[in-house]
């Protein structure tokens, strides 16, 4: 039985473009390979850290939402606390009204509508 996972992970800032992209393909293979499917992927690009890791301010944050067996979310953190790039991780299983909640914000149901004046200009 497959189940709803969202997991984000924040990647060292010193990395190129290259670097993060190749990142995160690898644990989007680790999920195809054993039979998860990507629901969404969003890259947050370069944020302000709470607090500092690893003597960094500053980390790229990417967010996967996909659906697995849950035998793969031991396998998928190995991966993250294997490779170096990885700073930290968070995976959650996702209940039906968060679920809900993602579709509507996949579908722009949240953004800031333009006002009258803004629109004006």
């Amino acid at each position: 039985m497959k189940k709803n996972y969202e997991t984000v992970f924040i990647l060292t800032p010193v990395l190129s473009d290259i670097q993060m992209k190749d990142a995160v393909l690898k644990f989007i293979k680790v999920i195809t390979d054993n039979e998860g499917e990507i629901i969404n992927e969003e890259s947050w690009g370069l944020k302000k850290l709470a607090y500092p890791i690893q003597h960094k301010s500053t980390g790229f944050y990417h967010l996967l939402e996909f659906k697995a067996d849950p035998s793969l979310i031991s396998k998928l953190e190995i991966e993250f606390k294997r490779e170096e790039k990885v700073m930290r991780f968070l995976t959650v299983a996702i209940d039906k009204h968060a679920l809900i909640y993602n579709e509507r914000r996949r579908n722009g149901a949240f953004k800031k509508k333009e006002t009258k004046e803004e629109v004006a200009k």
